[in-house]
């Protein structure tokens, strides 16, 4: 790969491993069953990408920009997404894996979660205002001085979330989803 920049452009079953892909730029590009696994990527850009059945495995993104990026089936475990660039960082996320993947301290507003395996992810001090979490398990997924206003968990399941350490202030929540938001008072619902 010697080009910096690619647009419109479809990468599939390519092994992004070996590759140098400092300061490269891709705009509107699809990704299909790649592999970034234990990528450094440098100060790259994905602008309107689309990323199916990829992994992206403990891969670095050291001030990689992602604007409107879409992940579909995707394994992104362990990620550090706090490492980001954060200038119009946004994506979305379908049935993807994100365990032990960080947004730490990221302003991700509007962000949606679909079908999503959230186990233990730091969303410590992230801003998810209005964001949606449809049918996501997020078992020990970490929430502290995070914001979620206006975010909708009403489908999502296996959340504790601390409100007096969140602002939940019109979060949406369902009724069967009301333990995640009690367990520490140690109190059972029937």
């Amino acid at each position: 790969m010697t080009a910096d920049y690619f647009e419109n452009e479809s990468f599939e079953n390519e092994d992004f491993r070996n590759s140098d892909l400092t300061q490269k730029e891709f705009e509107n590009c699809n990704f299909t069953n790649c592999n970034f696994s234990n990528t450094t990527l440098p100060n790259c850009s994905f602008v309107e990408c689309e990323f199916v059945d990829c992994d992206f495995s403990l891969a670095k993104p050291n001030n990689t920009s992602f604007n409107k990026a879409r992940f579909i089936n995707c394994n992104l475990l362990g990620l550090d997404f706090s490492n980001c660039n954060k200038f119009l960082l946004s994506f979305e996320f379908t049935e993807c894996n994100l365990s032990l993947a960080s947004f730490y301290q990221l302003k991700i507003k509007e962000t949606v979660f679909t079908n999503c395996n959230l186990n233990e992810v730091d969303f410590i001090e992230a801003d998810l205002t209005n964001s949606v979490f449809n049918n996501c398990d997020l078992n020990k997924a970490v929430f502290e001085n995070t914001i979620i206003s206006k975010a909708d968990f009403r489908n999502s399941h296996n959340y504790a979330i601390d409100p007096e350490q969140n602002n939940i202030k019109k979060a949406k929540f369902s009724l069967s989803g009301t333990p995640g938001l009690l367990y520490k008072y140690n109190i059972k619902i029937e």
